[in-house]
């Protein structure tokens, strides 16, 4: 089993940055994809941004150029840098983890509040 622990969530103003964090334990080499999550209230969960073990990232538009996904591999944690944030961008953000690129995103973290204030 993974498990995943996220930090670095809060509070800012529009316009404002926040980095998350995330932090794989147990059987962390099974991380090999890992990706960040968010939901909003009202809405669906929608994926934010995704990187594979050796770095490659993807992003959703809403979040392209403003958002940075990273990886530390020795220190087994995952990163979410945020900048430019836009109220819209509150929502609980989570870490997701998963062994094989074709089966779902099956590790959880409990999830971090970002809230973003205009």
């Amino acid at each position: 089993q993974v498990h995943l622990v996220e930090s670095g969530g809060g509070t800012v103003q529009s316009g404002g940055s926040l980095r998350l964090s995330c932090l794989a334990s147990g059987r962390s080499y099974m991380a090999t994809y890992m990706a960040w999550f968010r939901q909003a209230p009202g809405k669906e969960r929608e994926g934010v941004a995704y990187i594979s073990n050796n770095g490659v990232a993807t992003y959703a538009d809403s979040v392209k150029g403003r958002f940075t996904i990273s990886r530390d591999n020795g220190k087994n944690t995952a990163y979410l840098e945020m900048n430019s944030l836009k109220p819209d961008d509150t929502a609980i953000y989570y870490c997701a983890a998963k062994s094989y690129s074709s089966v779902p995103y099956n590790y959880w973290g409990q999830g971090t509040q970002v809230t973003v204030s205009s």
